[in-house]
């Protein structure tokens, strides 16, 4: 395991405890979820109190098989990014974060196509998952035709790294669809709803997620089950034969409750025949890259080589 920008975990430790100092001041998740709290949470950027950016070269669209996605696309495009927004399968929006996308459409020479999957506690398991198939689906029959490519990528963050594994796994399972997607870029997923050890080890420590908001996220978005059906593979991918997927990186920081998640699955990815890179960020929360952190900047600016690169 790569411990990665050891020079920054002073800065990035300090981030935290800023953080931690405002708990206090921030929405509590407990409970049936609170019709306002969710509106509040969805309106504003995630991790933050205000509305995100909208920026006018992204485009809203449905999709011919009625998924809604955001485009960005560039003046050069050599591929096209399947991106999954993160927010615990419950927050966040495919216009939650057009700034960073439309840098990494730039800079990587990519048209990102962002999916506004289903929210639970409304659509729960597994209307988001559907959503992310259907979205895939459509870009492997209309990406060289849309956009003059066929060199797919997929990814997200938290939520939407779970969401794009489970996204190759459905390809490859229901419809026969390997190498199709040529990398993943995973950021700090939860790939075990039945909780990893570090998430159920974490604790109550009041960062951007913990054991407690971990457990109350998956009950919402999986209820009804139990930790032995949260097991099942098309719910948790780390359960999941892996064979068959693409090179990916997987990023995570030393203090996320999600940490486990990573390091483990990528063992398994490597266990089944697939490069898989793994970079664990020291000091870093879960959620890091929300935030205005020189770690930001770094894990961006990889973020957008790895995904210029990949699959060519």
């Amino acid at each position: 395991m790569m411990i990665t920008d050891e020079d920054l975990r002073t800065e990035t430790l300090a981030f935290n405890a800023r953080f931690e100092a405002t708990a206090a001041s921030r929405p509590q998740r407990a409970g049936a979820p609170d019709a306002t709290l969710l509106a509040g949470l969805r309106r504003n950027r995630l991790g933050g109190d205000t509305p995100p950016v909208r920026l006018p070269q992204g485009r809203d669209r449905i999709l011919d098989c009625g998924v809604r996605v955001r485009v960005f696309r560039p003046d050069h495009v050599d591929g096209v990014y399947l991106h999954i927004h993160g927010g615990g399968w419950m927050f966040g929006s495919a216009d939650g974060q057009d700034e960073r996308l439309w840098r990494l459409a730039e800079r990587a020479r990519l048209a990102v196509v962002s999916v506004e999957y289903r929210l639970a506690p409304e659509h729960p398991f597994p209307a988001g998952p559907d959503d992310c198939e259907a979205a895939a689906r459509w870009l492997v029959e209309h990406a060289a035709a849309e956009f003059g490519t066929e060199r797919l990528l997929i990814g997200g963050e938290s939520a939407g790294a779970h969401l794009g594994v489970v996204t190759l796994l459905r390809l490859r399972d229901r419809h026969g669809i390997t190498g199709a997607f040529r990398a993943a870029h995973l950021l700090f997923g939860p790939y075990d709803l039945s909780m990893t050890p570090s998430q159920r080890s974490f604790g109550s420590r009041p960062l951007l997620s913990n054991t407690d908001t971990l457990r109350w996220t998956y009950e919402q978005c999986t209820p009804g089950m139990g930790a032995e059906q949260r097991r099942d593979p098309e719910v948790s991918p780390m359960y999941a034969d892996l064979t068959g997927l693409p090179p990916a990186r997987f990023v995570v920081g030393t203090e996320d409750p999600l940490l486990d998640d990573s390091v483990f699955l990528a063992g398994r990815w490597r266990a089944a025949g697939a490069p898989a890179r793994l970079e664990v960020v020291a000091g870093a929360m879960h959620g890091f890259t929300l935030f205005p952190l020189t770690v930001t900047e770094r894990q961006l600016h990889r973020e957008q080589e790895f995904l210029a690169a990949a699959g060519r």
